[in-house]
């Protein structure tokens, strides 16, 4: 009975493991490798308007043998996507340097405030997703628009005599973005500093070191994992935004993410925007590899 209840076990923790790696495998490796495949067809003017690599899973592979690489060549060899792409690591990279250094302090505050308030002070920081996104994004046009809120009481206020151009901006994509995801910052941030052991503060404290140098010294290196978190967590998605650029930022902010969509359904080159798509993959996934290999080997040793 004891062996039988040990299989058992033994096979639900095989499939507790394989669920994930399923899920991964449908929604995740399988559309990347549709992708990958349009990448190395041949634009055409038909219905998708593509030649494909090969018809069937079954069937010969055709061009196997000589894939159109062209589309990758294409991208280096034309400066809108690199500046795209650059433009778009820019942003990404401005934006959550803010919103660190604004979530660490929200975050901070929260996990050193009184238990009766955390819950609340949490649901106030999630308190936006139950918004839509696309609804969030179209008041903050509302509010930086030559004649919107901002403008208005600042007009009203006496401290510009003129409206502010802030709408169309790079400003407002800052804006926009540092607003969107703050909270993918503040949350791992909170679950590290909640769970930090106070009694090496007071440890700090006995030693003689200031508050400044106790949190530069103990609690900022312990928070290193939330930061990694929920710069990763910002970073990412905000590399390939769209809708962010298009409503506040403009023709003036060219990003990855509306040139990808203009490949797509203006431009109707499925193959260059699916080579694009794959590329902004690799710029993403490969220096998380590195930082993870990293990390891991850093806990090791």
């Amino acid at each position: 009975m004891a062996g039988r209840a040990v299989g058992h076990s033994g096979w639900g923790q095989r499939l507790a493991i394989l669920i994930p790696y399923l899920w991964l495998l449908a929604f995740f490796l399988a559309p990347f490798l549709i992708v990958l495949k349009i990448s190395i067809s041949t634009n055409a003017i038909a219905l998708p308007p593509y030649v494909p690599v090969w018809d069937s899973v079954g069937a010969a592979l055709d061009h196997l043998s000589t894939p159109n690489l062209g589309n990758y060549s294409f991208l280096f060899d034309d400066p809108l996507y690199l500046n795209s792409y650059l433009n778009s690591l820019k942003i990404a990279a401005i934006s959550t340097l803010i919103a660190l250094l604004i979530g660490y302090p929200m975050a901070y505050g929260i996990a050193r405030s009184s238990r009766n308030w955390r819950g609340a002070l949490l649901t106030l920081v999630i308190l936006p997703f139950w918004t839509s996104f696309l609804i969030r994004v179209y008041a903050w046009v509302g509010i930086l628009k030559t004649e919107g809120i901002l403008n208005a009481f600042l007009l009203w206020t006496g401290v510009i005599s003129e409206p502010l151009q802030i709408h169309f901006t790079p400003t407002a994509v800052y804006i926009g973005i540092v607003y969107s995801y703050l909270p993918f910052m503040i949350l791992p941030l909170y679950s590290t500093l909640e769970k930090l052991d106070e009694s090496l503060l007071e440890a700090a404290a006995d030693l003689g070191a200031r508050p400044l140098t106790t949190f530069w010294r103990v609690t900022l290196p312990l928070s290193m994992p939330g930061i990694a978190a929920g710069c990763f967590l910002v970073f990412i998605p905000a590399v390939g935004e769209f809708v962010i650029p298009e409503l506040l930022g403009g023709s003036s902010t060219q990003m990855i993410g509306r040139t990808l969509w203009n490949e797509f359904f203006q431009n109707r080159d499925w193959p260059l925007a699916s080579s694009v798509a794959v590329l902004l993959l690799l710029v993403l996934v490969v220096p998380i590899v590195i930082f993870q290999r990293y990390a891991r080997r850093e806990g090791t040793g």
